[in-house]
């Protein structure tokens, strides 16, 4: 009921590019969020998610974040995992779509899952670095094995606690963060307050789900107001954070 009453304001308080005055956000919304082409990369991500949808494997699951609303159980078939708790068939092709677009060479994932983003992060450049880190060891290792029947080469996977395993990542800059794990409000501050300290002025943050909880929407406004932070873009869904300290505090809500 949450997420209803919270779209409802957004689509009355939401925009399209008409509504964008900042030349940089305005080519982000029209060659990227808006991008209409069929990039032979989605055949890709579809029928990755085609064959996860007909796996039989079942996993033993950690859960150190807030959980699945839609999976209980501490054994879970891949195949309901990848409805329920993995980026969606519309969410891996914009993850494709901003990597591509900015050319990220440097990426974090903090939230492996089934490797849906990941694999959209990897296709969008691969010639970048990704790091992506999972809290379950068995979905990681899971996916991890996937990746390697994919021959995707560009990806290194993590196991762990994130609030461990940040502190431990090699003093360097990352061009892209993608915050999809442990949807809580007091984690999700740590998470990006910890990782302020790996942006550059082009860095981008997307965090997954800013309206999944009344306390992760909370945690998107502490982002927003945040000093360090110059423009931010609602997508509902997504939440992209810039750092560019050229432009002006600026608020987007954009549907996409």
């Amino acid at each position: 009921m949450y997420q209803i009453l919270a779209y409802i304001k957004f689509f009355f308080r939401s925009t399209n590019q008409h509504g964008v005055h900042s030349p940089f956000i305005f080519n982000f919304v029209t060659k990227c969020l808006y991008d209409s082409e069929k990039y032979p990369a989605y055949n890709k991500l579809k029928e990755y998610r085609n064959h996860l949808k007909s796996s039989n494997t079942v996993l033993e699951i950690t859960d150190l974040g807030e959980g699945s609303r839609m999976l209980n159980s501490k054994k879970r078939s891949v195949r309901k995992m990848i409805n329920a708790s993995s980026s969606t068939e519309r969410e891996s092709k914009l993850l494709f779509r901003i990597t591509q677009y900015f050319n990220f060479k440097s990426v974090l994932e903090l939230g492996t899952s089934l490797g849906m983003g990941t694999y959209a992060l990897a296709l969008g450049n691969t010639n970048s670095q990704i790091s992506t880190i999972e809290g379950c060891p068995n979905t990681s290792d899971y996916t991890k094995s996937k990746f390697q029947d994919l021959n995707i080469q560009n990806t290194t996977f993590t196991k762990g606690d994130f609030t461990a395993i940040i502190p431990t990542l090699e003093n360097q800059k990352f061009d892209f963060i993608f915050f999809d794990g442990h949807h809580n409000q007091l984690a999700t501050i740590q998470y990006f307050e910890s990782l302020l300290s790996k942006v550059h002025n082009e860095t981008v943050f997307v965090f997954d789900d800013i309206y999944w909880s009344k306390g992760m929407t909370e945690a998107w406004q502490y982002i927003i107001a945040h000093n360090a932070v110059t423009v931010t873009v609602d997508c509902f869904h997504l939440g992209f954070v810039f750092f560019r300290k050229e432009q002006a505090k600026e608020h987007f809500k954009i549907r996409v």
